[in-house]
């Protein structure tokens, strides 16, 4: 009997975690279960994904950057990424904010259920509005000298400080290719081999990935909030859905198949178990790993572009994020009565897309940038307050949003540089096999 493949297992494992975590708020104590004694389940998942991030960024990167024959190729495969990254960003806020002026979604939030908000989430709201406060505090140059880490090891520990490692491996990565091949070809073979290794631990990783993702999502509603409170909030809900819709199954799909040639449904099955996971994470961190075996194996685009367009992706390219950003802050603009200028929204899109740069691969770490959105408007940002409840779903769609970006670029970053290939699996619903 052929076996399910990974996605439709993922989907399975979602469905029942949704169903079993409705079953449970309907029992005395159902919900304390799923939260002592499933919920840890799904903690173990993704903390398993995030346990390898940084290696497979170590291994995968060096290896990818010393494979190229010399500075020049790295240099444009570098503008070019950060370029294209840069663009979709700026279309995803666009696509964000024209939505969000046109649906009006502030008027729909009544006054007595604003002020219910505000005040349950008061402290939330004034704890990101600190962090806030201290990070608008720094210098101008404070995200430049953030790159650079003071202590390699230090920057490991957490996988909040993925750019300062993807800075020294690449310069690690510069250096080998400078010194002559005698000298660097057996680091060349430690890292090659470190990196068959991690892969393999993704393999089995994602094993057990349809448990970590019914453990998540069951956990996910018997801690959601109210009913009242998501349909008081549905029309700001559905305006940053459509948006991310938009941008994941048109505007991805059409880029991929304009400079490409890869067709939507090619595509999108190719990438699917990595949206997936990264739809019940919340984090592209932990997606990486299975965002760039998916890229490499299912799409075909070459390993050193794989292994230097999504890690950087990872760190920077946050469209989902800057859509939500662009979206959430005319929301509480209009929720607050403040008219907004054509000046405040071209701020959005800029201060948006330099947040989106910043924001750590992690759950939840958007909204913090976007007090500093806020702030840059003139709304109050304890405005934020308005969105927490509604904001974990959001950020579950906004991150499989990122991770199909990062493959989007990767693949025409991939075509403009002539490496892009058959793929490895050719049948785009085979069964998740490891590769050899």
């Amino acid at each position: 009997m052929k076996k399910l493949a990974l996605h439709w297992q993922i989907i399975i494992g979602m469905i029942a975690g949704l169903l079993f975590g409705a079953l449970a708020l309907q029992f005395d104590g159902g919900s304390q279960f799923v939260v002592d004694w499933i919920k840890p389940f799904g903690t173990i998942f993704i903390n398993s994904l995030k346990l390898i991030a940084i290696p497979l960024i170590v291994a995968s990167l060096i290896k990818g950057v010393s494979d190229l024959n010399d500075i020049s190729q790295l240099s444009k495969m570098g503008t070019r990424t950060i370029g294209i990254y840069i663009l979709t960003t700026i279309i995803a806020i666009t696509i964000g904010l024209v939505l969000v002026n046109i649906a009006n979604p502030g008027g729909f939030i009544e006054e007595a259920t604003r002020n219910n908000m505000m005040e349950s989430f008061s402290g939330e709201a004034g704890s990101r509005i600190a962090s806030a406060a201290e990070t608008q505090q720094r210098g101008p140059l404070a995200a430049l000298e953030d790159v650079i880490p003071d202590n390699l090891f230090a920057a490991m520990s957490s996988n909040g400080n993925m750019l300062q490692v993807i800075f020294f491996v690449i310069f690690f990565g510069i250096g080998i290719i400078l010194i002559p091949q005698e000298k660097s070809q057996p680091v060349k073979d430690f890292f090659d081999g470190l990196n068959e290794v991690i892969l393999k631990m993704i393999d089995l990783i994602m094993l057990v990935a349809p448990i970590g993702v019914f453990a998540l999502l069951a956990a996910l509603i018997v801690e959601a909030p109210s009913v009242d409170v998501f349909y008081a909030l549905g029309a700001y809900a559905l305006t940053v859905v459509l948006g991310l819709a938009i941008l994941l199954f048109g505007f991805y799909p059409s880029m991929v198949k304009l400079f490409t040639g890869i067709g939507f449904s090619q595509f999108l099955n190719g990438i699917s178990p990595a949206q997936l996971l990264a739809f019940s994470t919340s984090s592209s961190a932990a997606t990486l790993p299975v965002t760039m075996e998916r890229v490499e194996e299912h799409l075909g685009v070459d390993k050193d572009v794989v292994s230097f367009v999504c890690p950087v992706g990872a760190t920077i390219n946050m469209d989902g994020t800057s859509l939500y950003q662009g979206v959430a802050a005319v929301f509480i603009a209009q929720v607050f009565g403040n008219d907004l200028t054509l000046g405040d929204q071209l701020a959005i899109v800029l201060t948006a897309t330099l947040a989106s740069i910043g924001t750590a691969a992690v759950p939840g770490a958007g909204i913090l940038m976007l007090v500093i959105v806020l702030e840059s408007i003139g709304v109050n940002p304890a405005g934020i307050a308005l969105i927490f409840a509604v904001d974990r779903p959001l950020d579950m769609i906004r991150t499989a949003v990122n991770v199909t970006s990062d493959a989007t670029v990767a693949l025409i970053v991939g075509k403009s540089l002539n490496k892009l290939h058959e793929p490895r699996v050719k049948n785009w619903d085979d069964n998740y096999k490891p590769q050899k």
